[in-house]
């Protein structure tokens, strides 16, 4: 089975107050099938480097979109690599079939609680919702879309001990992808990738 190489693009504004993000991508970033770009770090000014990062993508099989949710989308400086990058004739459009086939996942923490991402929770729409104009992203140029990774109460995880176990969820994650043990089609029902992550370890248990 061929293994897939990892583009892992990491989006937080203020990664000294990252008490999740941050571990996540420095464990991450260690690995060898994982090419991990901090974005603010390689882009201060905002000038993205559009061929190298088109060259990027060509060169890896899994795309994951790291970042805190804010405000029920994507940090400013990615949703300035989407327009960017994912350019007509490249990603979309005439001609535009480089990223078809690719998987392609959100890896994001939410300050809010689980339960306030329902129908009658306090954001009145579950993350998986939330997150639909990614998913067309991926839908219009060509990628597999899969549920997103999601740690909720972020703000508090490391006091309370979820941290460590969404540490090995993580490494789970990236494992599985690595060695294509995903198939889009039977997770397309999740509204987290997370739900299948926790079937199998209590499996392994």
């Amino acid at each position: 089975m061929n293994k897939n190489k990892i583009l892992l693009l990491f989006a937080h504004p203020s990664p000294h107050r990252s008490e999740v993000n941050c571990p996540m991508f420095e464990y991450a970033r260690a690995l060898e099938y994982v090419t991990a770009v901090d974005l603010y770090a390689h882009y201060p000014t905002y000038q993205i480097d559009i061929d190298k990062e088109q060259r990027q993508l060509n060169a890896h099989d899994v795309i994951i979109f790291q970042f805190p949710f804010y405000w029920y989308s994507t940090p400013s400086i990615l949703k300035e690599w989407q327009d960017l990058v994912l350019e007509y004739g490249y990603a979309y459009g005439h001609g535009g079939t480089a990223l078809h086939g690719k998987i392609f996942l959100c890896a994001i923490s939410a300050g809010g609680r689980a339960d306030a991402y329902r129908t009658n929770g306090y954001n009145h729409f579950n993350v998986r919702t939330l997150l639909q104009p990614l998913e067309q992203t991926a839908y219009i140029t060509g990628m597999q879309y899969l549920p997103p990774f999601a740690l909720f109460s972020s703000r508090s995880a490391l006091a309370d001990g979820t941290l460590a176990q969404h540490l090995q969820d993580w490494k789970l994650l990236l494992e599985e992808l690595h060695h294509n043990k995903f198939d889009p089609n039977s997770v397309d029902s999740l509204v987290t990738i997370n739900e299948l992550l926790d079937t199998r370890h209590q499996r392994e248990r």
